[in-house]
């Protein structure tokens, strides 16, 4: 017995020592390879950064006809956002589909609510205006993604789109991507703004004068019609 174990002593621990040697020559042999990738990263978003002042997955804005139109920078000077476009509802033309959207097809497409997020040149999405990195982070509870994550959702997302003015907007889907969660400044201002003005006393009124005068114009004097007026009048008198 006492030759085997001695030679179990000579030939099977070096073997686990070869392979503890191994395991650890694996482990710096990736660990090496992670920061050769981290440093490359590093190299390439500085150099993005050198080229156009934006980093992969920042948001940007731009004033767009009466609105502020958002988008999610990609990297290589390109640009994903959620645009309003009338033009793929009345062509088949790819060609002059892929072309700048014009203010004119922008507001037509916000008429019509459609829309698509396209990808396109950074001076193709400014259109002419200043071009300005959204910084809304200390406005939002929620912690923001990381930069390559927001540009993976931003391009997840490319193709024809639903769109509304109000509950899903080029700010919404920039919001989305970066936060994980939609929501739009301007949509809230807007309403906040429409709420200001209209749900007065002063509405209440109007809209059951107006509500009588057309019935009693329109010779609609019935039951139902009364109730309907008395129904939008005191709504509005409600939520004043």
């Amino acid at each position: 017995m006492f030759p085997l174990y001695f030679l179990g002593l000579l030939f099977i621990a070096p073997r686990t020592d070869d392979k503890r040697e191994d395991r650890e020559s694996g482990k710096e042999r990736e660990s090496g390879k992670e920061r050769e990738s981290g440093k490359e990263r590093e190299s390439r978003a500085r150099s993005e950064r050198g080229c156009t002042g934006f980093d992969r997955g920042d948001v940007l804005e731009v004033s767009r006809a009466v609105f502020t139109h958002y988008g999610v920078y990609l990297g290589g000077g390109r640009v994903a956002h959620l645009v309003p476009d009338i033009l793929p509802v009345v062509s088949d033309d790819l060609q002059a589909i892929a072309q700048t959207v014009t203010n004119t097809r922008f507001l037509l497409g916000i008429l019509a609510k459609v829309a698509s997020v396209r990808m396109d040149k950074v001076e193709d999405f400014a259109y002419g205006s200043e071009i300005v990195v959204n910084r809304t982070d200390k406005l939002v509870s929620r912690p923001p993604l990381q930069g390559e994550e927001v540009a993976r959702r931003a391009e997840k997302l490319l193709g024809l789109a639903n769109f509304s003015l109000l509950w899903w907007n080029c700010e919404h889907y920039t919001m989305y991507c970066r936060y994980a969660s939609s929501m739009s400044f301007q949509s809230a201002q807007f309403c906040l703004t429409a709420r200001k003005y209209l749900l007065r006393r002063a509405s209440a009124y109007l809209s059951a004068a107006l509500g009588l005068f057309l019935m009693v114009y329109l010779d609609a004097v019935s039951l139902f019609s009364a109730f309907a007026i008395f129904f939008v009048s005191i709504n509005v008198w409600m939520a004043v």
